[in-house]
């Protein structure tokens, strides 16, 4: 009896654990946002003329940033400094939305499309976020699909760098929106199951599912309902 009161003891010690990881993490994914949207507008105001010039150069230096950045934080994810950090990071990544922040707001309804890119962002989140939350679902299997997924589309992206293929883009851009959906799934799985026992690991990679559905469901956007009139 003292061994099976033991063993659920524990259990209700990881659960208990599991939902502070997770109210802070979704506390800390809301208050990235923050500085998400102070980086894009004043991302909006820079000229990224030079990106557009040297974009190969541009992708090397700027993986080797964020990468950079990311392992910062993972060395630092038990301190506050990993926080700071993370906000950086959000703080960046929001400067990086300029380039495409200023082709959409240029078209006759790019302030409906960036809108409609940001709902559908919330809604496949909240949506995912939902289903992966029950500890009951195992999500795990899909880590490794997931990871070759991830590689051949960054492989394709670079290709794509030289190619130019617009239907390509989209291709890209289409694919992506899934494979990240598909981290939504097992980021928050990752949590709920206790695979994620650090809230400021977790909410990165959950940043990074929101910002790249973002960016490609408003690419997606840009291109089927764009309008230049």
């Amino acid at each position: 009896m003292s061994d099976n009161m033991q063993v659920l003891g524990r259990e209700g010690t990881l659960s208990t654990t599991q939902n502070k990881v997770l109210r802070n993490t979704y506390a800390l994914l809301g208050l990235s946002m923050i500085p998400t949207v102070i980086g894009a507008y004043l991302g909006l105001q820079m000229n990224f003329s030079w990106m557009a010039g040297h974009p190969f150069m541009f992708m090397i230096g700027y993986f080797a940033v964020m990468f950079g950045m990311f392992k910062l934080i993972a060395v630092n994810q038990n301190s506050g400094l990993g926080v700071w950090l993370l906000l950086g990071v959000t703080f960046l990544f929001g400067l990086m939305l300029g380039p495409i922040l200023q082709v959409a707001l240029h078209l006759a309804n790019g302030t409906q499309i960036v809108g409609l890119a940001a709902a559908g962002t919330g809604i496949t989140f909240l949506s995912l976020a939902a289903i992966a939350s029950s500890p009951a679902r195992d999500f795990g299997y899909l880590g490794k699909f997931l990871f070759i997924g991830l590689i051949l589309m960054i492989v394709a992206s670079i290709a794509n760098i030289f190619l130019h293929i617009p239907a390509m883009s989209l291709a890209l851009s289409a694919v992506s929106v899934l494979i990240f959906s598909g981290y939504i799934l097992y980021d928050v799985n990752q949590i709920v199951r206790g695979g994620q026992t650090n809230y400021v690991m977790a909410t990165l990679n959950l940043y990074l599912d929101i910002y790249n559905i973002f960016v490609n469901l408003l690419n997606i956007l840009m291109s089927v309902m764009g309008s230049r009139d």
